[in-house]
């Protein structure tokens, strides 16, 4: 079995439907996907009726947005039952307030180059969570920026004069909730220092202790000699390890399947759940 456990579609800042998305991981060999848009569960219906229709496997999740001691995390929560949950409550307020946040950028952007909310609109569609990417996406159609990457190296950088910070939980709390709700909790690329600053062991381990599942070890933001930490760090503590994508379609150079999670580990994965089931796996 291969399995690529983070990918994303258009509800979230991919840049295909689910159906789309599972075609062309069918016809590339994989065995299951993870589902795992940014905090939302919308695309879970439509990545159901598709990963049956292609006869592959899902893995439903998605990619909540956290932050330790001012640094960001992105955990992913894999197979909860989002209905009634606590972290169905807390990431629709989430995305409520991306939206005014995403507004605000915008506007400060549109003062000197020429976008507007109405261009991030058009982009995104209507079902998406709203976020920076699909700015980016509008910079890039306004020739202000050749691609995403551009876009987030200057324009959309953390520390610009456009950027306005959004309101996130504490990843303590996000591997509770996602265990109240009988999911798994996995860090997503935990060591991809390009992006930005990246949690000091300390913060690993307190996120360990609060229960974290797994570590997403193979991604292509892991430095190689820190993917080597991370395994070694996942043995001692006893959590499972994934590789993964996180694939965007054409919103990033990342490749569908170009890492992958073990059999074994994805057998772990499920076997901690008793939210939803993994399906066709």
């Amino acid at each position: 079995m291969t399995a690529d456990l983070h990918t994303h579609s258009r509800f979230s800042d991919g840049t295909q439907s689910p159906a789309e998305l599972l075609a062309e991981a069918a016809a590339s060999g994989l065995s299951a996907v993870g589902l795992t848009d940014h905090d939302t569960t919308a695309g879970w219906h439509a990545g159901a009726c598709a990963a049956a229709a292609e006869g592959i496997g899902l893995v439903r999740g998605m990619e909540v947005s956290c932050r330790w001691e001012g640094i960001s995390v992105h955990m992913l929560c894999y197979l909860h039952e989002p209905e009634g949950a606590e972290i169905t409550a807390t990431i629709t307020a989430a995305r409520e307030a991306r939206v005014v946040r995403s507004r605000t950028i915008v506007e400060r952007i549109a003062e000197d180059h020429p976008v507007s909310w109405a261009d991030v609109l058009e982009i995104a569609g209507p079902e998406a969570t709203i976020g920076r990417p699909h700015i980016a996406d509008a910079l890039v159609r306004a020739g202000v920026v050749p691609d995403r990457t551009a876009a987030f190296a200057d324009l959309l950088a953390s520390r610009g004069r456009y950027y306005v910070p959004l309101p996130v939980i504490s990843p303590l709390d996000a591997v509770r909730m996602i265990h109240e709700a009988g999911g798994a909790a996995v860090f997503a690329h935990p060591r991809a220092s390009a992006r930005g600053m990246v949690v000091p062991m300390r913060g690993m381990r307190e996120i360990i202790e609060a229960g974290l599942d797994g570590l997403e070890v193979d991604h292509r933001d892991n430095p190689p000699d820190e993917r080597v930490r991370l395994r070694r760090l996942a043995q001692e503590s006893g959590l499972l390890v994934t590789g993964s994508s996180d694939y965007h379609g054409a919103g990033k150079p990342n490749r569908l399947g170009e890492h992958t999670t073990a059999r074994d580990q994805l057998m772990r994965l499920i076997e901690r759940t008793d939210g939803v089931p993994a399906l066709g796996v």
